[in-house]
């Protein structure tokens, strides 16, 4: 995917790694020796006069089309090109402006970011005066000013501020994601520099770390007037912080730009590719192999036809003057059929993916129900080429605090001096419950009061109007603290009181994670709070219920601890025995034998919590594979204390091992990384800027879209991609292996069955546009029903639609319609007569009858792939075969050849080859011959192994049905139709759902009918892939 907001500065590769960092204040001449990076921003790859050169080198990088360049250069050579160059330049040159347009327009929006990150403006101090620089000019050794609300522009030493003893306030949500205010302060030898006359005369330098991605941390030294001042990380202002509640404040430049701890921690944005555009680059390599072997095949033909039949006719076929022998020719035979046969993998594939991905990608842009009305913000696909993945994901890592919670803080209760305010209770003196409770305190009274804080005991109200200095220094101190302090360290202070502060669930998150479990999607909070937080939220979220039979907490401090503890863990797993489904035990369904890992062996019921120091001794190399397979085994899993390269590698441990497909989520600067190494990335826009969102591949601002996101429109990708490919490769062989039959019949001279014009257009014009509408617009069921059966996303975790034995399935049905639109011609204009008694067989004739039998059955074929039918569709398919005779009849019209006369000689040949009843016959009789097993095999499936989606659409017809029968139809209306619906006559769906009182039916009832009917398919695969866990019995939704 694109670099998202990556954040590069100017390459500083090419600079010496550094051991230690000096900065001189008001020095630039000094600084300049070391070549430190500036602090201007580059995110841009090209600029006018780099982008073709660099665009055009960076497209030939895709093997793809490398091959394509190589097919042009073959045929333009006229010994071996049997195809004009025009019929692969026109789609390579289209595919290399779609393209380019594409990345220009990218590279336009990374540049508009840059400038206007860039040329941000900041108060610098050169030469005595502050001035007004760009961001970008800004350089190490620099002081310059900043001013309330204002960003810092990179990582500064604090000397001096506005406040007393150089202390000034900064809010760094945008890197720990944290909202709350934090305190930074000058050292005192500094922090009386507040004039512009002393700043100007400030000579000090600075020794300190090379730039690392530490945001905590930060060694250092001053060294001025002779003397060393040692640094911390309280004295540093980091670029991406915002100046609060400070009039001003100067700094000292020590890291810009791309050394930056933001710009560090921001990390290389890795190139994601889907597990389906891996699998098709090894197809694609398969097909090439095939390619040659059909060409080598063709070229030993040649050669043997050459040697004992082609001799004798010298005379009239006499052999090219670089010709001298039959092995020779049969090499030329081997090039020009590489050239005819390549449509088995067209170059308008890679287009057409692409166009499909765009399409998914503004589908989930324009989906009103991910779209935020509080915060009028809409999801948006930041990446075109990870969509189908969607539909694939087994694992979601997620943050806490912002992700899961509102990371809003509200107040609820306080003791002050022992006594509690917050509870409300009844006149027998018994706690009133929410719903009972009367109106919440009146603060109208107060001008400055926040209208939506709701507050509902009123002696709290009363004791701060009758005076109670107790409670009136409680408030007093509670408004000016800034600092936290750790129990151990309240010696000798007194304990005035505590506050009671909640930060919410989002709305929806519960739901979303059990719709989420229920499809076998497995989630693991990583989050940086204390475990006790991260546990109550688990709860509150339902990640742990009362289901939960022991919640294993790892929290040893050492190797052996942590390895001693994940093996107690395992033990318990295995020594209990749980049911997993259908009355058997762990033990009965799967023999001890057969027992390969702990993930087959346990039913899911349990939990695991582990804290950051022991987390760092599970990742290690000794011990990730227990952690893992402790951890995989468990229901939920929940680290917290965990730093930002923490969340990284765990999920990288889940990438390296587990043959699943991963999604991290979270709102923060913190959550970059996490973000960045998954398959799938996604920002939350919440309370805590934006760098998560930046980092992204999706992004929207509640985690309750998650589920829509990925069982609507992440299943539909995945199920409209596999469709795609499966006819895509299907009409191509079929299209293609025709010139492989004719070759035994045309002494493998090379000499193609179609037309060239048939060629060049068959891919763009007469097949592209029904494919991408089924691309773009299918569905097996609708949003709700994906929604209300989660079981529905699990083929596409196990690769179930698009893998190799699909491939070989479709390809194998375009063989044979290839043999059938070839053979059943040939054999009848073999005999055949026209109306008049002359022969119908001629060259011409043969290739416009083949070439509408083609057509015709892929058109039909796909009208019956087509789940859902749209006036779109219709018009693509109808209209695609309306165009096809339409420029049929005008290649072989009178009009053309006078233009002409040397590419259009066959005037009126498909006029009268398609007036005569056998030709019309012929196709009628290919296309029947060719789609009736497709029938047929879907209907016998349909009746006797239907899938769940089958069951599920069954479902909706009867519900539809019983729905129009109780009640009066109204006159006009119209509904979409689903070509599957007329092959579900099996007898016993109509009974089970009919006896059913509720016509709807749960997720477990469903999928269960669907194993009972002959699906348990799902189950068997996934008992079979042994680094998949066991998952507990599916339980219906409610709510």
């Amino acid at each position: 995917s694109s670099d998202p907001g990556g954040l590069r500065g100017h390459s500083a590769s090419k600079r010496p790694p550094e051991e230690e960092r000096r900065a001189r204040a008001n020095d630039r001449e000094y600084n300049e020796k070391f070549q430190y990076a500036s602090n201007c921003i580059k995110t841009s790859k090209y600029n006018i006069l780099t982008f073709l050169p660099v665009n055009l080198f960076e497209q030939f990088q895709e093997v793809a089309n490398t091959y394509f360049l190589f097919l042009l250069i073959l045929q333009l050579i006229p010994q071996v090109s049997s195809l004009s160059w025009f019929t692969t330049i026109v789609p390579l040159v289209l595919v290399l402006a779609i393209t380019a347009v594409k990345d220009a327009t990218d590279d336009y929006f990374r540049h508009k970011s840059d400038n206007q990150v860039n040329n941000r403006q900041s108060q610098v101090l050169i030469d005595g005066s502050l001035q007004q620089e760009q961001w970008m000019n800004v350089r190490v050794g620099d002081i310059i000013k900043l001013e309330n609300n204002q960003f810092v522009a990179a990582d500064l030493l604090l000397l001096s501020s506005s406040e007393p003893h150089g202390l000034c306030y900064i809010e760094t949500a945008e890197l720990d994601g944290e909202t709350n205010m934090k305190v930074r302060q000058a050292i005192p030898v500094t922090s009386e520099l507040g004039d512009i006359s002393r700043l100007a005369k400030f000579d000090g330098e600075v020794v300190c770390e090379p730039p690392n991605n530490k945001l905590d941390k930060f060694s250092g030294a001053l060294y001025w007037k002779e003397s060393k001042f040692p640094l911390s990380n309280q004295n540093m202002l980091l670029r991406g912080c915002v100046l609060r509640n400070t009039e001003w404040c100067f700094g000292l430049v020590v890291f810009a730009g791309p050394d930056t701890k933001l710009m560090q921690n921001s990390g290389r944005t890795k190139f994601k590719r889907t597990s389906i555009d891996r699998l098709m680059n090894t197809l694609v390599l398969w097909i090439f192999g095939f390619l040659v072997c059909m060409g080598v095949i063709l070229a030993i033909g040649n050669a043997i036809w050459e040697h004992e039949v082609g001799t004798r006719f010298q005379v009239y076929l006499p052999w090219d003057e670089a010709v001298d022998s039959a092995f020779f020719s049969g090499f030329l035979s081997f090039w020009s059929y590489i050239i005819i046969l390549n449509t088995v993998v067209p170059i308008s594939l890679y287009v057409s993916v692409e166009v499909i991905r765009l399409g998914h990608s503004y589908f989930i842009n324009w989906d009103r129900k991910m779209f935020c009305v509080k915060k009028q913000t809409p999801a948006e696909a930041r990446t075109t080429t990870l969509n189908e993945e969607l539909g694939q994901v087994e694992y979601v890592f997620s943050d806490k605090t912002g992700t899961l919670t509102q990371n809003v803080m509200v107040f609820h209760k306080c003791s002050v001096r022992g006594r509690s305010y917050g509870d409300v209770f009844d006149v027998l003196g018994h706690k009133a419950e929410l719903g009972e409770r009367p109106q919440p305190v009146d603060f109208s009274f107060n001008p400055l009061a926040d209208k939506k804080f709701l507050f509902w005991d009123p002696t709290l109200l009363e004791a701060v109007k009758m005076g109670d200095p107790h409670t009136h220094e409680f408030f007093r101190l509670l408004s000016l603290c800034h600092t936290v302090m750790s129990e151990e360290k309240n010696e000798d202070l007194q304990l005035l009181g505590a506050t009671a502060i909640e930060d919410r669930l989002q709305q929806g998150v519960p739901e979303t994670i059990a719709l989420l479990t229920l499809a076998n999607i497995k989630i693991w909070v990583l989050t940086g709070d204390k475990q006790e937080t991260a546990v109550n939220i688990g709860y509150s979220c339902k990640m742990l219920t009362d289901d939960v039979t022991e919640v294993f907490v790892v929290t040893g401090h050492t190797v052996l601890e942590v390895r001693e503890e994940l093996r107690k863990a395992r033990e318990k797993m295995m020594d209990s025995p749980h049911t997993v489904g259908n009355g058997f035990t762990c033990q009965e369904k799967r023999p001890s034998s057969k027992l390969t890992s702990v993930l087959e062996a346990v039913a899911g019921e349990y939990a695991l919590v582990i804290n950051g120091h022991s987390l760092a001794h599970a990742l290690e190399a000794d011990m990730e594979l227990e952690f893992l397979e402790t951890a995989c085994a468990c229901k939920a899993v929940i680290c917290c204390r965990v730093t930002p390269l923490q969340k990284a590698q765990v999920v990288e441990l889940v990438k390296k091992h587990k043959k699943a497909v991963t999604l991290a989520i979270g709102d923060g600067a913190n959550d970059v990384s996490m973000i960045k190494t998954a398959h799938i990335g996604v920002g939350i826009s919440g309370q805590e800027g934006i760098q998560a969102v930046l980092a992204s591949d999706y992004s929207f601002s509640q985690f309750k879209f998650l589920q829509r996101l990925l069982l609507v429109h992440g299943r539909w990708s995945y199920l409209r991609m596999c469709k795609f490919l499966c006819y895509f490769f299907y009409k191509n062989f079929a299209f293609t292996m025709v010139h492989f039959w004719f070759g035994f019949f045309c002494g493998f001279s090379a000499q193609t069955v179609y037309d060239q014009y048939f060629i060049t257009l068959y891919n763009i014009v007469y097949t592209s546009l029904p494919v991408l509408a089924m691309g773009v617009f299918d569905q097996d069921v609708p949003e709700q029903r994906s929604m209300e059966y989660p079981k529905l996303y699990e083929p596409g975790q196990l690769n179930l639609l698009f893998n190799k034995r699909e491939f070989f399935i479709c390809i194998a049905q375009g063989i044979y319609a290839s043999v059938l639109v070839f053979f059943l011609p040939y054999g009848v204009f073999a005999e055949a007569a026209r109306d008049d008694g002359a022969q119908l067989a001629d060259y011409q004739s043969f290739a416009v009858t083949v070439a509408t039998s083609l057509v015709i059955v892929v058109s039909v074929q796909i009208g019956l792939d087509t789940g859902y039918w749209t006036a779109i569709n219709h018009f693509f398919i109808w209209g695609s075969l309306a165009v096809y005779f339409a420029i049929l009849f005008a290649m072989h019209s009178d009009g053309l050849f006078r233009m002409f006369p040397n590419q259009f000689r066959f005037v009126g040949n498909a006029q009268s080859s398609l007036a005569q009843p056998t030709v019309w016959l012929t196709i009628a009789l290919t296309t029947v011959v060719c789609i009736l097993p497709v029938v047929a095999f879907r209907f016998l499936k349909l009746s006797l192994k239907p899938d769940l989606s089958d069951t599920v659409r069954y479902s909706q017809l009867v519900r539809k049905k019983r729905a129009q029968h109780h009640r009066t139809r109204r006159p006009g209306r119209t509904s979409s139709r689903r070509s599957g619906y007329a092959f579900a006559h099996q007898e016993g769906f109509g009974e089970l759902i009919m006896s059913g009182k509720n016509m709807r039916l749960s997720s477990l009832g469903l999928a269960g009918f669907a194993t009972r009917s002959g699906s348990g398919w799902i189950e068997s695969l996934r008992r079979k892939r042994s680094d998949s866990p066991g998952s507990p019995p599916d339980k219906p939704l409610k709510g």
